[in-house]
């Protein structure tokens, strides 16, 4: 992404061990918060380290009466790869202080009961949270955006992509119906949905935005500028007018099954899980992070 100007405040959140690079930045200019995802390396790969970082991030944003919306972003040449399912920063065994519901620690646990629990915390009870985050949230979308993207990217109120941003599911490759943030069928037409994850291929910006996924599609270099222009638009509107909005829009979405059918489909999701831990190398059908990226090409 191209260089940010100089902001009113920065600092990290949720560092890792000592040395390490945080996972997300966080800067406050004026009345916008930027949240960005900084493991440029992965790709801005999802650990539970970046999950509860972005947490963090987010009730910032919502505590302080200075922001009045919010611009989720990636470091480097991609928005993000998906979930973390290999890099040497996975942490998917780790305990963290849940804050997304009242499911046990994963840790210590087994089978289908630990991958349940971990999951209905940092991968659709997150997302769920993070929704309904009483100020606009608007997705900067550059490169690949992909499996777990997605679901950062669709709890955004907004997106605006780069021309070379491309999004694609292909967790089906795993045998597994889709992310578990299942907002398929709402992001885009079903038809389109059910192409969408029955190739795994890539849907560029230009077809995302033809189908309602996309709000804005600018060049590259000026994906930064177009965000924050957009950003700061909605920044002048009233902050409780745009937070009974979102309430009234997200309402008539649940209304529409949004709610229940991620219900249903994560049971889905988790059966899919436990039929590839009995048959196949692990519960994710053997795929690893080098078939993934070959899947998305």
């Amino acid at each position: 992404m191209p260089a940010q100007p100089p902001g009113d405040s920065a600092d990290p959140e949720g560092a890792g061990s000592e040395g390490a690079e945080p996972p997300v930045r966080y800067e406050r200019r004026g009345p916008v918060a930027y949240v960005t995802m900084d493991r440029p390396r992965y790709r801005n790969a999802q650990n539970s380290a970046m999950t509860y970082a972005l947490d963090t991030a987010f009730y910032r944003a919502a505590d302080d009466p200075e922001v009045r919306a919010v611009v989720l972003a990636g470091a480097g040449e991609h928005f993000s790869a998906g979930h973390d399912i290999g890099t040497p920063e996975r942490d998917a065994h780790l305990p963290f202080e849940r804050r997304a519901g009242l499911w046990w620690d994963h840790t210590g646990r087994s089978g289908a009961e630990s991958r349940f629990a971990r999951e209905s915390e940092v991968y659709l009870g997150m997302c769920r949270r993070w929704r309904e985050l009483p100020k606009p949230v608007i997705a900067s979308v550059q490169g690949a955006c992909v499996a777990g993207g997605l679901m950062l990217a669709w709890i955004c109120d907004l997106i605006v992509a780069s021309e070379d941003a491309f999004f694609a599911d292909p967790v089906v490759r795993m045998g597994i119906p889709g992310v578990e943030y299942f907002a398929h069928p709402w992001a885009m037409p079903p038809r389109i949905a059910k192409e969408f994850l029955y190739t795994g291929d890539r849907m560029p910006a230009r077809r995302a935005y033809e189908v309602g996924m996309v709000n804005r599609v600018v060049p590259r270099a000026e994906l930064a500028a177009e965000t924050d222009r957009l950003a700061r638009r909605i920044a002048e509107m009233p902050t409780f007018g745009l937070a009974l909005t979102k309430r009234a829009v997200n309402q008539a979405e649940d209304l529409q099954g949004l709610h229940s059918g991620m219900d249903s489909v994560f049971g889905l999701h988790h059966l899919a899980h436990a039929h590839n831990a009995e048959t196949a190398a692990d519960s994710l059908g053997g795929m690893n992070i080098a078939a993934m990226k070959e899947a998305t090409r």
